[in-house]
């Protein structure tokens, strides 16, 4: 990899775009693989003879691009694209656990509360009844993927100190489990204030996600906005032809 990286002296293109190149090709032929720790600033300036900071600008590059992601204290490592299926309900901490990856939460507010006017017909029920307000940031090996607002009526959970990690988990214990649910899916744009909480760009590509979900008897349990990161997310779906027809 060492020669491929360096600089052509006989290409015009800036060297901070030329490194960003060769190091996106590598990873998309599969040298540079998802998960591999990239060589420090300190190695690439002495592999390709450019600046600290030309490397620094290359590397900022794919990382806006999301091909690469920084880990504090750890280095910068490829990014891997992750496939959340949209046709299952499953929760942040079971998809991390099927990709073999420990789940982690920061709390933002955890709390008993009244409901706005959206959250009470979200969840069908008055405004003047309880829920419990959580706001929580989730991690999965270490690096913050999403933020999630979510608000539940407080008969489901009485006791807060049993919301850890997962809240269909803490939900279950509490005989609410969920069963079914809808979600709507849509592009935005990061505010700086996400932007800052998911380690992305301002402005960068996200994914904004409502869903709520019902218990076996048809009671809604849950309503939740969360922020997932677009260059770390594909929501991938399994589809059928209809009863009524053939696929065109």
């Amino acid at each position: 990899m060492h020669n491929s990286l360096a600089a052509k002296p006989e290409d015009s293109t800036p060297l901070y775009q030329q490194l960003a190149r060769n190091l996106r090709s590598h990873i998309h032929d599969g040298s540079l693989k998802a998960g591999n720790t990239l060589p420090s600033e300190r190695a690439l300036t002495a592999m390709t003879g450019m600046s600290r900071i030309t490397v620094r600008k290359g590397i900022d590059e794919l990382i806006r691009e999301g091909l690469l992601f920084r880990k504090q204290g750890s280095g910068t490592f490829v990014a891997k694209r992750i496939e959340a299926p949209v046709s299952e309900l499953s929760s942040f901490s079971d998809d991390a656990k099927a990709r073999g990856e420990d789940s982690a939460v920061i709390w933002i507010i955890k709390t008993y509360a009244l409901p706005t006017e959206d959250e009470a017909n979200a969840l069908g029920i008055p405004a003047s009844i309880e829920v419990v307000r959580l706001g929580r940031v989730r991690l999965s090996g270490g690096e913050p993927l999403a933020i999630e607002h979510a608000v539940v009526p407080a008969k489901f959970l009485p006791d807060l100190s049993a919301v850890k990690g997962s809240l269909y988990e803490a939900l279950t214990a509490n005989g609410a489990k969920p069963v079914s649910g809808t979600q709507r899916i849509r592009a935005a744009l990061a505010t700086p204030t996400e932007a800052g909480i998911l380690c992305i760009e301002e402005k960068a590509e996200i994914l904004r996600i409502e869903r709520s979900s019902k218990s076996e008897d048809g009671e809604i349990l849950e309503y939740t906005r969360s922020a997932y990161r677009g260059d770390r997310y594909d929501f991938v779906s399994q589809l059928v032809v209809g009863a009524g027809g053939n696929p065109r």
